[in-house]
Parts: structure tokens; sequence; C-alpha cells
């Protein structure tokens, strides 16, 4: 390499516009802004959200109402039916039996009990959360309700 084969490395970076620099600079007098109006004033244009005066967007939707609590747990609910459907008479109902049988997903998540159907066989149910119904009929059938603790999430 010699001194005369050096070039500039010009990496598609543009220069710069200087405006206001004089009428031979092609952007001298208005800065390329034009002759007066909203749009040559310092500070002027509209605002990102401006529909050329018609009710704007953030106007026209109704506002957002209440929270969603980050803390809340959402539990996987099991019906009467379903024990009704995929147990036999006299089982012991656990979360391990409820997710091999794809009643839940995950033997983690929080189970909750509902009393949708009807139950004629006698079991004995292991859920985090149950509904009065649902305890009224399993345990008329001399069945049992265990209740775990929350854990983890």
């Amino acid at each position: 390499m010699k001194l005369h084969e050096i070039t500039e490395n010009r990496t598609g970076r543009a220069a710069r516009k200087r405006v206001g620099r004089g009428t031979g600079s092609g952007r001298g007098k208005t800065s390329g802004r034009g002759t007066k109006g909203q749009n040559s004033r310092s500070g002027g244009g509209v605002h990102p959200t401006f529909e050329g005066g018609q009710l704007p967007l953030t106007k026209r939707l109704p506002k957002l109402r209440g929270f969603k609590r980050p803390q809340k747990i959402h539990y996987t609910p099991v019906n009467l039916e379903d024990l009704e459907l995929y147990f036999e008479a006299g089982a012991e109902v656990t979360l391990e039996d409820l997710a091999a049988r794809g009643l839940i997903d995950d033997t983690q998540e929080p189970v909750v009990l509902l009393g949708r159907g009807e139950l004629s066989k006698r079991l004995t149910v292991q859920s985090h959360r149950v509904s009065g119904a649902a305890r009224a009929a399993i345990e008329a059938q001399g069945g049992a309700v265990h209740l775990q603790t929350l854990t983890g999430k």
C-alpha cells in the first residue's frame, strides 16, 4: 500500500445540512421551510395524534377502566361431570391423576373443583379450592375433599 492509494472511507454517513447560511448554499433565506405558515415557524407543526380537526382516535375510544391485579391466581376448573366420566367409584383423585387424564395441563397449576354435573360415585378428591355445591355433592356420596396449599405461584 502506498500513500497515494489510500482513499477516504465514506461509509454512508451524510454530512449535516447547514441551513440558513446564505443564498448560495441552496438552503438560505427561509432555510427550506417555505414562506409563512404553521410549519415555517419555530416549534411549528401538528402533534403526532392530530387528525385535521376530526375527533382523534384517542378521544373516540372508551376510557380504560379498572386495573388487572398482577398477583391474581388463575385456577383451572374441574367439574363434577369430569370426575363422573373419568374415575371409577372409590377412587382417590390426585392432581397427577387429573393431569394423566388431560383434565389439567400441569400438576403445579392451581385447580378449583366446581359443581356442574351430577356425581353418583364415592370419590376422594385433592384440589386447591372447591365450591360449596361440589363439596356438598361429593360428601353426599360419602366421599371427601382434601384441600392442598398453593406453592410457588
